[in-house]
């Protein structure tokens, strides 16, 4: 016999048995990775976005109680007499019975300049007319 009629040299000179690229295991094994894959993808990002939404909730919440501490620290000062008193005083210019209040009234114009960058001197009736003239203005309104 010659050497190819031995029997292992005669499977050598067969071309090999081509074997498929994927089995039918991998394939199912393949389906199954990814059913599992696609059952998870949706509560992973679910749960990812709830993570955040609690992130979100915890600055919401510490913003909420700054506030309240301010509130808090408004409204102790709103049950004080004295503040009472002093903000009607300053915001709306009111006065106790036994005292003589003044408001003075300031112009957004400095006395004006002339040409040549010396100051003009108001009178004190052009200054106290200009000052009744805003007087009658601002309570006019």
């Amino acid at each position: 016999m010659t050497s190819e009629q031995t029997p292992g040299a005669a499977s050598e000179s067969w071309p090999a048995r081509a074997r498929p690229r994927f089995t039918s295991r991998a394939a199912v094994l393949i389906v199954v990775v990814c059913a599992i894959a696609l059952s998870l993808a949706y509560p992973v990002r679910e749960y990812l976005a709830q993570l955040r939404q609690i992130d979100q909730l915890k600055v919401q919440q510490t913003q909420i109680s700054s506030q309240l501490r301010q509130l808090k620290a408004q409204r102790r000062e709103l049950a004080s007499p004295a503040y009472v008193e002093q903000q009607a005083r300053d915001r709306l210019h009111m006065c106790l019975p036994a005292q003589t209040c003044y408001v003075i009234i300031s112009g957004n114009k400095r006395s004006a300049r002339a040409p040549h960058g010396h100051l003009t001197i108001t009178p004190w009736y052009g200054r106290l007319w200009s000052s009744v003239q805003q007087a009658d203005k601002v309570s006019s309104k």
